[in-house]
């Protein structure tokens, strides 16, 4: 089943990433002491870190795996956006950026001591507007050039206009990835495939008392969306795929969990990459599989290469 993909074919594939880019940020320090103005520790920081983060990390998993990955989003006219366009142009991810001026670029600030995460904080405003409106126009022209589209939602507003882009893209024949959130998931009908964890699917069927209960949802969810199929990712559960061919199951990858920041990224850019290499959706999904396995064991929003997938 997880015949390695000549590097070459995958050199070839071309994905473009649609969605809410985010810069994390890490401040690593010393803990030696309670604060005398509040009980709280106090950090002595002596390492900082910046990473790329939602949409933006997603395509760079698309690209570390070896594949060709564009990034379409709308960033701010700020100093969180000019460090995210270099380390997209430091890490190879070509770039269609739309600048507005009213928005803050996210920035999710992490502050570690002790090797572990003692609060989050997050840089953020909500568009008075459709932010990625004005980028419909450069969509349509990079479609062609693409082998595949990845809609990243983190639900910070950047798309609102999802159905026109998927409409857009099946009738380009493209097959659509969607990392989906919120409750209504009618924006994504047409999609090839949706990715909800186990969280988020059961905030739109509801919580499931059974794995037949479960089946029959996401079956109806499946028809009611007209999507080709529902990939459910469950953490140690492994993935369940729901496809008109039923269901199909692939265990996790049993291996020391270090951290599940950007898991998701790395499945569904994975899934990605491969469908932009032709594969079949079943065969890509145990791909996706391995690359999540492989990525929990790694700290912060992190990626696999194409040596760690096919090893």
């Amino acid at each position: 089943m997880n015949q390695p993909i000549p590097k070459e074919r995958l050199a070839q594939a071309r994905v473009l990433v649609v969605g809410d880019a985010m810069l994390d940020r890490y401040w690593f320090g010393a803990v030696d002491r309670i604060s005398p103005e509040a009980p709280v520790p106090v950090v002595r920081v002596n390492r900082e870190e910046e990473r790329l983060g939602g949409a933006a990390n997603v395509a760079l998993n698309a690209k570390t795996l070896g594949a060709q990955a564009t990034l379409l989003t709308v960033v701010g006219d700020d100093e969180p956006a000019r460090k995210l366009k270099s380390l997209l142009e430091r890490d190879g991810v070509a770039t269609l950026l739309g600048s507005d001026p009213q928005l803050y670029t996210i920035v999710k600030l992490r502050v570690i001591g002790r090797s572990q995460q003692l609060i989050r904080v997050d840089f953020e405003n909500t568009p008075d507007h459709e932010v990625l409106a004005q980028m419909l126009a450069d969509y349509e022209r990079a479609l062609p050039e693409h082998d595949a589209v990845l809609f990243s939602d983190y639900g910070k507003g950047g798309l609102t206009h999802i159905p026109r882009m998927i409409e857009l893209a099946r009738a380009a024949g493209k097959p659509v990835l969607v990392d989906p959130k919120g409750s209504d998931y009618s924006r994504y009908a047409g999609a090839t495939v949706i990715t909800p964890n186990r969280a988020e699917l059961a905030q739109v069927i509801g919580a499931w008392s059974s794995e037949a209960v479960l089946h029959e949802r996401a079956h109806a969810l499946r028809r009611q969306l007209g999507l080709e199929a529902l990939l459910l990712t469950r953490s140690e559960e492994g993935m369940s795929l729901f496809d008109a061919a039923g269901e199909f199951h692939v265990p996790a990858q049993a291996r020391e969990v270090f951290d599940v920041t950007g898991a998701g990224d790395t499945v569904i850019a994975t899934l990605a990459a491969m469908l932009a290499c032709g594969l079949p959706l079943r065969e890509a999904v145990a791909h996706a599989n391995r690359a999540g396995g492989i990525v929990v064991g790694k700290f912060g929003t992190a990626t696999v290469s194409y040596e760690e997938l096919f090893a």
